[in-house]
């Protein structure tokens, strides 16, 4: 029985390291758009520039994943509507 038990202490510490390590990475990864929107000197953006980059990082979020089950991009009126549902949930 110490035999098996050694192994899964193990795994679970190893399941543990794992998860703090990439907790950060996947905070990061859930900002928003908005949230997002700071210039170079790190002030938050307003009108234009700030509508202008957030359409830019929702268009660029969203390019990636508008492929076919298969694995195809998208083309056309497909595209068109994955987009639209994507930016508009994003």
């Amino acid at each position: 029985m110490k035999h098996i038990a050694r192994p899964v202490l193990a795994l679970a510490a190893l399941a543990l390291a794992a998860s703090i390590a990439f907790f950060p990475i996947s905070t990061a990864m859930a900002q928003s758009c908005e949230s997002k929107a700071v210039s170079a000197e790190g002030k938050p953006l307003h009108g234009a520039a700030k509508n202008s980059f957030v359409k830019k990082c929702k268009t660029d979020a969203c390019e990636p994943k508008a492929v076919s089950a298969e694995g195809k991009p998208l083309h056309g009126a497909a595209k068109n509507s994955f987009m639209a549902k994507c930016k508009r949930d994003a």
